[in-house]
């Protein structure tokens, strides 16, 4: 049974979804690829993210580096192996598709690895705002490359990324 919950950041209100206790969502306002609200289930307290929340605030304190909710991507096959790729980015760090693509065995892939990370269900969380161009721009962001910029200015402490 999936349920949801709406909560405040700093980059805006996120909505969390979740399937069966599961977190398979997590949707900025206005981001691209966005559900329709109807499929994120009934309204449920905060209570039932949890551990969600606590590990997302511990990461606005710039305190959590790493992510270990339990996760529920549905996605094509290689969905999934681009986003487990993408929870391989350490905190701080960015990677081009073209170094996504050729960690993945198909250095030909960069344009699917990019519509693959554009369709990534749970932002920030699977972080594919760490993800730019081949020379270091900031590239496409479901999210809005401000935020993008916002967060990767957050984990690199510091301005280093122009819109």
């Amino acid at each position: 049974m999936k349920q949801h919950t709406v909560i405040d950041s700093p980059y805006g209100p996120l909505t969390l979804v979740a399937d069966d206790g599961v977190l398979c969502g997590l949707y900025m306002t206005d981001q691209r690829h966005r559900p329709p609200r109807e499929t994120f289930g009934e309204s449920a307290g905060t209570a039932a993210f949890r551990a969600a929340q606590e590990q997302l605030a511990s990461y606005f304190a710039g305190e959590l580096k790493e992510f270990t909710l339990e996760l529920s991507l549905a996605g094509t096959p290689f969905q999934r192996r681009v986003w487990d790729a993408l929870r391989r980015i350490p905190y701080g760090e960015t990677r081009s598709y073209g170094q996504l693509a050729t960690a993945l065995g198909a250095p030909g892939a960069s344009r699917a690895v990019g519509l693959a990370n554009g369709r990534n269900p749970v932002g920030i969380i699977v972080p594919c705002h760490r993800v730019v161009g081949a020379d270091g721009s900031l590239t496409g962001y479901g999210g809005g490359l401000p935020r993008k910029k916002r967060l990767l200015d957050f984990e690199t402490g510091s301005a280093l990324f122009d819109v």
